[in-house]
């Protein structure tokens, strides 16, 4: 029987289909044009429909107490920018966690690292009073800091290291702990549960560029990071003894990729709250269209993750007009045939 023929692409992955790829960096910048168009819409599209032109004139030339543009710079603006950072932040930490892990479903929502966050931000709303989405992203990101910790320290341990197997179970153990306690004050106070509910869904609405201007520093360190980890995660992913004898310091790289998916993980949900599976769905589609070289696949991850995100957003405002479907839930519809796509794949493999 003859062999499948083997494509190599500009990544050095080969394609045993012998479909032909676009060149990774043209892939990239019809990804960023896309997310430009995306962006547009976001400022253009909802309840209340703003020609282009306006648009543009609420940056070019604003004018004072014009109904349009006020919507579009008070409004619609944080919420593009929220979306591209949070999307972004969501797209790239995925892509590490599969990468450092070698686990085709490593996503933060599913390593526990949502579980974290939510249970910080019921405790803020229980014991300190905070009601605002402003008030929420410190202890958002310290919870999601926190549970990335404690899941890579327990998965960790022993003579394997952080194999993928214990890293899920880890996460799966940390949310069966902490989904509990969430429970519990949740139903021991009814104004608990009326704030949380908001922001537990994932969504764009109600944050403001103040915000985005807290946490901005914290994205971009976690981009920086995961950059000089893409080149190691491609020889991460020929195994640890041939990834070692190429001079890859293990412990380095996986203590660093621990540092960037804390960061990244807690600037995401502080930006939007708990978004499940966008960076599990985006991160698999990244190495779809550009082979196995995460030197690409990273980039591509943060673009199409940010074009999600804003896409859902939009596509919650039209949906059920005049009222809003939360971005998260949206996004979930998306995911979660990918998750089930992914098992069905992994059925009978050891992850």
């Amino acid at each position: 029987m003859p062999r499948a023929a083997t494509v190599t692409h500009p990544t050095g992955t080969p394609d045993r289909r012998g479909a032909r790829r676009l060149p990774p960096i043209a892939t990239l910048s019809i990804a960023a044009g896309l997310l430009v168009l995306v962006a547009l819409a976001s400022l253009a599209i909802g309840t209340r429909q703003v020609p282009l032109d306006v648009v543009f004139g609420a940056f070019a030339s604003p004018v004072a107490g014009d109904a349009d543009q006020v919507v579009v710079r008070d409004l619609r603006l944080p919420r593009a920018v929220i979306g591209i950072m949070a999307g972004a932040a969501l797209g790239v930490v995925a892509a590490l966690l599969q990468g450092a892990t070698r686990n085709p479903l490593a996503d933060p929502g599913l390593l526990g690292i949502n579980a974290g966050a939510s249970l910080a931000v019921v405790a803020a709303i229980a014991f300190l009073g905070v009601a605002s989405p402003f008030g929420f992203i410190w202890f958002a990101f310290g919870g999601a800091a926190v549970a990335a910790a404690v899941v890579f320290a327990i998965g960790s341990t022993g003579g394997a290291g952080a194999t993928p197997a214990k890293l899920a179970l880890t996460g799966a153990a940390l949310t069966a702990a902490t989904t509990p306690l969430v429970t519990l004050l949740l139903i021991s106070d009814e104004g608990t549960l009326s704030q949380f509910r908001f922001w537990s869904v994932g969504s764009l609405s109600g944050r403001g560029l103040e915000t985005a201007a807290v946490l901005w520093p914290f994205l971009v360190a976690g981009l920086v990071l995961a950059a000089w980890l893409a080149g190691r995660l491609n020889l991460l992913a020929l195994g640890d003894d041939v990834a070692r004898g190429l001079g890859v310091r293990l412990a380095t790289t996986r203590v660093v990729t621990a540092v960037a998916v804390i960061i990244l993980a807690g600037t995401a949900t502080s930006l939007a709250g708990p978004i499940a599976l966008l960076g599990l769905a985006v991160a698999h589609a990244a190495r779809g269209l550009v082979g196995g070289d995460y030197r690409w696949i990273t980039p591509l991850a943060g673009v199409l993750g940010a074009i999600v995100l804003l896409a859902a957003d939009v596509i919650g405002r039209v949906v059920v007009a005049p009222a809003e479907l939360e971005a998260g839930i949206v996004a979930a519809i998306v995911g979660a045939p990918v998750l089930i796509a992914l098992v069905r794949r992994t059925k009978g493999t050891s992850l």
